[in-house]
């Protein structure tokens, strides 16, 4: 426990994140006032089901004393140094939740021992929608039925996410190289997957105070980046919202497509190592053995 913030630094850095937290999701408020609905963004607090009052909520991170805190004495794994320095407590997280550290290490851990994979081209929208004369989102296709479908059949379908793969039409599920189950989830994730970058919002809102607040809305801004490239280059005429397609069934497409992937791996690799050190320590990524190896 090496760092501790005085109530004066602390509170100007609670106050700046939730600054910028209000900034990022002012339109999504916006939008909630005027019972309004986005096909893209409601997304990210739909199937994330966080609201922005917990986005705004700032945290130091693992270990990080927060001098003259009385108002956390009560917080959720906060620990006290003293009569009122508090801290939040990795420990008190992983014995109140064994399973949910684990699982959230192991996920971390092993998405980025892996090498990406760059070849699937965010067909696992298409085969959200494949054979069907209705599918998710209500918006048009922006090719046709039978033209969108055609398209999923010139492809082989690489999905490894199970969170997007289990939305598969039934007609889909067989064409996939893989048969992703949620318990084989830590057994496939890989950095390419954009859903796999999505998540890293989804863990890091479950760390909660283990994390600094400046680096869950990093996380936040990494999976809006990623939702809309997946949506572009989903088979919806998202032009009434201003989306530009990235037209995977093209080769200028897939060029596009795959340069933004990498992109979003790099980031998200950065995160994975930032989350594990602020969380576990300094030597969390090379220094504690993967609970995987027991798992």
């Amino acid at each position: 426990m090496n760092v501790a913030l005085s109530r004066s630094e602390w509170t100007a850095r609670a106050e700046e994140h939730a600054a910028r937290a209000d900034a990022l999701t002012a339109a999504h408020r916006a939008r909630a006032a005027r019972g309004e609905s986005h096909p893209v963004w409601d997304f990210l607090f739909t199937y994330y089901s966080y609201k922005p009052a917990q986005l705004r909520r700032w945290h130091p991170g693992a270990g990080v004393v927060l001098e003259d805190a009385p108002e956390r004495a009560a917080w959720r794994w906060y620990t006290r140094r003293g009569a009122d320095d508090l801290f939040p407590d990795a420990a008190s997280f992983e014995a109140e939740k064994p399973e949910l550290a684990g699982l959230v290490e192991r996920m971390l851990r092993r998405t980025a021992s892996r090498p990406g994979q760059f070849g699937c081209f965010g067909l696992h929208e298409w085969a959200m929608v494949y054979r069907q004369d209705e599918h998710r989102h209500p918006v048009p296709l922006r090719l046709g039925r039978d033209a969108t479908d055609a398209v999923v059949e010139a492809h082989e379908l690489r999905c490894t996410h199970f969170d997007a793969f289990r939305f598969f039409t039934p007609e889909a599920v067989p064409r996939n190289r893989l048969q992703p189950r949620r318990e084989d989830q830590p057994l496939l994730e890989q950095p390419g997957c954009l859903h796999a970058g999505m998540d890293l919002y989804k863990w890091a809102m479950k760390l909660g105070p283990l994390l600094p607040g400046e680096l869950v809305l990093d996380t936040f801004e990494l999976a809006a980046d990623i939702r809309l490239l997946d949506m572009a280059a989903a088979p919806y005429d998202l032009s009434e919202w201003d989306v530009e397609p990235v037209r995977i069934e093209t080769a200028d497409g897939k060029g596009e497509y795959v340069r933004r992937q990498r992109g979003f791996a790099e980031r998200g690799a950065v995160l994975r190592t930032r989350m594990l050190e602020a969380w576990l320590g300094d030597d969390a990524v090379t220094g504690r053995p993967d609970p995987s190896a027991v798992a």
